[in-house]
């Protein structure tokens, strides 16, 4: 719905309309990148920002880092000069929106740090202007925008809706996704005023193929952002009870799950696994624990539901122990290899990583392990830098237990199966293939 707008937000539309705006993305990481190089491909100029040197030098060789973005298009876009990047906030100052997509992540107390957001915004307030759109893609609390960036805006003297305009988009990114991706997903966006909504929908429905769809306000789409993350987390930790219960049985979950997921309605399928990775399902429904007791309520059920899949590693390693013990062998001087180190298949992204604590968990024990991934060439462990080596027979061969904790696609499950004296699959990995020479166990 179309609302009257003042000249200010005339003149804005129509610079985004007509693709005449610059636009701004501020962070140029999972998130960032991908949306800059699709505001690039739809006709903008584009100006990216980041504290990180290194990740602006490598964006202005046309050098890619992350998954979802395509090689080729990144390096044409910056050689035609459609998308530069930069460390020098003063630039805000040339654009005419700007996406904010800086990192959210918990303290050491489990409450949310906006402290990105908020350094974000106080750069941006130093060089903002009138006419100019600001949309916050961070995923965070209901609350954020209005309580945290309006105040640091209108401390410039602007004034929000009429001077400049102000929303809340939250990032939908599902790194390793094969079919949805930044520019096919349906956009949810909400602005403090009906003007802000207008705009900044207008602005994404210029860049994106998804639905764009407009909610009241920023608190409603911060809150639906939370809720898509904490039906995830609540439905995986249902399932890994169901794992650990299931074991205790003698019953496959797996295959107890592919019989519920026959019916056609009223059952959705999620898996159990090693525990719960990446920056949004482990992390962003605490968010909301932490907001529900400024209005004095507890959520129960999402607190439980990360008790349960916070303790799975700490289950895998029990099932390793119970494994080698049908070995006669102890977890202290094993051998163990480790395939995957990856919070989810196919991607290089360790952040939250489960197999993270299960290694940790394995060097407290004493294991010998060794850690094969093809995604990540590198990863940080208690203080140091660990190369995962690539999977041979030899590895295979050597191992007293092999456990897979990411199911890569690049895994050469056939060899796995041949050649490992003892599997432990956290991931159903080797469902289609034969593990009779084996000793097979599952989740």
């Amino acid at each position: 719905m179309s609302v009257q707008l003042n000249e200010n937000g005339r003149e804005l539309l129509n610079k985004i309309e007509n693709r005449q705006a610059t636009i701004g993305v501020v962070g140029l990481g999972y998130v960032g990148l991908p949306l800059a190089v699709e505001k690039a491909r739809a006709g903008y100029r584009v100006i990216g920002f980041d504290v990180q040197q290194k990740r602006v030098d490598m964006v202005n060789q046309g050098i890619n880092y992350i998954g979802d973005v395509v090689d080729e298009e990144l390096k044409e876009f910056t050689a035609d000069g459609k998308l530069v990047a930069t460390t020098d906030y003063s630039k805000i100052q040339e654009v005419d929106a700007v996406a904010i997509c800086v990192p959210t992540p918990l303290d050491t107390y489990q409450q949310p740090d906006t402290s990105y957001v908020e350094s974000s915004g106080k750069e941006i307030a130093k060089y903002m202007h009138k006419e100019m759109l600001i949309v916050l893609e961070s995923t965070t609390y209901p609350g954020t925008t209005e309580e945290v960036l309006k105040p640091i805006f209108e401390g410039t003297g602007l004034v929000c809706g009429e001077d400049f305009f102000l929303a809340y988009s939250p990032e939908r990114v599902d790194p390793g996704n094969k079919f949805y991706n930044t520019k096919n997903t349906p956009k949810v966006v909400g602005g403090i005023t009906p003007a802000c909504t207008q705009i900044a929908a207008a602005m994404y429905s210029n860049v994106l193929e998804g639905d764009v769809h407009q909610v009241s306000s920023p608190a409603v789409a911060e809150m639906e952002k939370i809720l898509e993350n904490t039906f995830r987390h609540i439905n995986i930790a249902l399932a890994n009870e169901m794992a650990i219960l299931c074991n205790k049985m003698g019953i496959d979950v797996w295959e107890v799950i592919d019989a519920a997921a026959t019916k056609p309605y009223g059952f959705m399928p999620f898996y159990p696994g090693p525990g719960l990775g990446g920056h949004c399902i482990p992390i962003d429904p605490f968010y909301l624990t932490w907001k529900a007791r400024e209005y004095n309520y507890h959520t129960r059920l999402i607190e439980l539901a990360g008790e349960i899949n916070n303790s799975m590693p700490d289950f895998v390693i029990d099932r390793c122990m119970q494994i080698l013990n049908k070995e006669k062998k102890a977890l202290n001087g094993s051998k163990v290899l480790v395939l995957g180190v990856a919070y989810k298949k196919d991607i290089d992204d360790v952040r939250e990583s489960p197999a993270l604590l299960i290694l940790d968990e394995l060097e407290k024990a004493g294991a010998d392990f060794k850690v094969v991934d093809p995604h990540v060439p590198s990863f940080r462990l208690n203080g140091r830098t660990i190369e995962p080596l690539q999977l041979n027979e030899e590895l295979l061969e050597e191992a007293d237990l092999v456990i897979i904790t990411t199911n890569h696609t690049a895994f050469d499950y056939e060899l796995i199966a041949e050649k490992s004296k003892v599997i432990f699959d956290t991931r159903n990995a080797l469902k289609e293939f034969s593990t009779d020479h084996a000793k097979y166990y599952r989740l």
